[in-house]
């Protein structure tokens, strides 16, 4: 496209918010660049599904430049984002080993949030989080290598300790991730360790505050706790982790737990690009907007999702969850395309229906359009049935749908959340690891350029 006769916006993460500000602006009369680090979009809802090895990782992911196959102006470039010159409308990425410059007309920053550790360099060093695909990946690997080791220890408080799975935070990140592992080595694993002696893992949910999933009615707070109770799940309210170890942690009432395994769902803070943007940031580090997603002091830039800070009518904050984002994402590309066509730009309303959280298989919770109440299977249900529709790609729903079908009906036979391979991690390829003759092939490649420059 020709940038000199079309505005030219630049997108920052293919997230939730990103991705659909970009399918807004498709095949619209702008010329489109969306960078991200990653070549795919997660649907991270399902993340838990992963690390617990109920799903695969490609049925939640799908290649970004697929999505975008039919749209010409929009374009996407894998990297990281270095620098956002706003003053010279330019962003550095980098990419392929080098450093390219894209300038931008307008700017959506939609580069979503990273877990918050409140300073504590041990918690960041010990603890799993659940933000990524690489994440889910990297669980899934750790507690069946912890699985491997304790079925074959001779020491009862090793086994124990690897056998224990630690949960902080009361959210539904938490409720779900510690429902799913419990039903998982509990009712799954557990006929498989059976030799040389049967294992059982231990589960605990930590919680600061007094209650769980505190946006949630009193009724279903405490339906939510019932279910992850009458699980398996321990569940630990009004204590905070004071001291994160490789092997244990130590909560503020002075109890020790011995565990290898800490997975960190308490907080979450907006991405470091928004220091980027050199303007006071709110709380988490969030960048505050205009009602039109414009960023206060930064004409021609747009921030949405979970780093943009914007107060309802409450003057409350919106929360860090997807429908905003995805809303404030439709809303910034529009409000940018009628910017261009000089019409006035609309204000941000969030249209809410609801928040939901399962609990394991057939529990589950759910406050639909804040108005109606559901407990137990047909949360569950309503809950599946949600993240089937918005899940990107018509063949992943299909996959995802028959997993989950396959999973209710063998549970709990070995045959059920069959992806539990142990994966080899990869080694950096290097002059050491590869075959001789092909490492000589690449020091001829790098010595004689010119035998390479002809070539097309």
């Amino acid at each position: 496209m020709d940038d000199k006769r079309y505005p030219k916006i630049v997108i920052i993460g293919a997230g939730f918010g990103g991705l659909l500000a970009a399918q807004a602006l498709a095949k619209k009369p702008v010329d489109v660049v969306l960078i991200d680090r990653q070549n795919f979009h997660t649907f991270t809802p399902l993340l838990y599904q992963v690390a617990t090895c109920g799903l695969d990782g490609e049925q939640i992911a799908y290649p970004v430049r697929g999505i975008f196959r039919g749209a010409r102006n929009v374009r996407f470039l894998m990297g990281e984002v270095t620098c956002i010159d706003y003053e010279a409308q330019r962003v550095d990425v980098r990419t392929n080993g080098q450093t390219r410059q894209e300038s931008y007309d307008y700017l959506i920053v939609a580069a979503g949030s990273v877990a918050a550790y409140f300073g504590s360099a041990d918690l960041k060093q010990h603890a799993f989080v659940l933000k990524s695909l690489n994440d889910a990946l990297r669980i899934r690997q750790h507690i069946l290598k912890s699985f491997e080791k304790a079925v074959w220890t001779n020491d009862p408080a090793y086994e124990a300790a690897l056998t224990t799975l630690v949960v902080v935070g009361g959210g539904p990140t938490g409720l779900e991730t510690a429902g799913a592992l419990y039903e998982l080595y509990n009712d799954v694993l557990r006929r498989e360790f059976a030799e040389p002696r049967k294992l059982k893992a231990r589960v605990l949910l930590i919680e600061a505050s007094d209650t769980l999933l505190r946006p949630y009615p009193e009724y279903l707070r405490e339906a939510a706790l019932e279910q992850l109770q009458s699980l398996g799940v321990e569940v630990v309210l009004n204590e905070k982790v004071t001291e994160v170890r490789a092997d244990h942690v130590r909560l503020s009432s002075g109890r020790v737990i011995n565990t290898h395994t800490l997975i960190w769902s308490a907080g979450v803070e907006a991405s470091p690009l928004a220091k980027m943007l050199a303007v006071p940031l709110q709380q988490a580090g969030r960048v505050p907007v205009k009602p039109t997603l414009e960023v206060i002091g930064r004409d021609t830039i747009y921030v949405v999702g979970d780093m943009a800070y914007l107060e309802d009518d409450k003057g409350q904050a919106y929360p860090m969850v997807i429908p905003v984002a995805n809303q404030q994402g439709t809303l910034a590309a529009r409000n940018i395309l009628r910017r261009a066509q000089g019409r006035a730009e609309q204000e941000f309303r969030y249209s809410d229906k609801g928040i939901m959280a399962t609990i394991g298989r057939t529990r589950a919770v759910a406050w639909l359009f804040n108005r109606f109440q559901l407990t137990g299977f047909v949360a569950w249900a309503v809950w599946l049935a949600f993240h089937l529709v918005t899940l990107m790609g018509f063949r992943k729903r299909i996959n995802v749908f028959i997993n989950w079908v396959w999973n209710y009906f063998v549970f709990p036979l070995p045959d059920a959340y069959g992806h539990r391979m142990i994966l080899p991690t990869p080694e950096p390829r290097t002059a050491e690891n590869v075959p001789a003759s092909t490492a000589e092939a690449a020091i001829v490649s790098e010595t004689a350029p010119s035998a390479q420059s002809g070539r097309r």
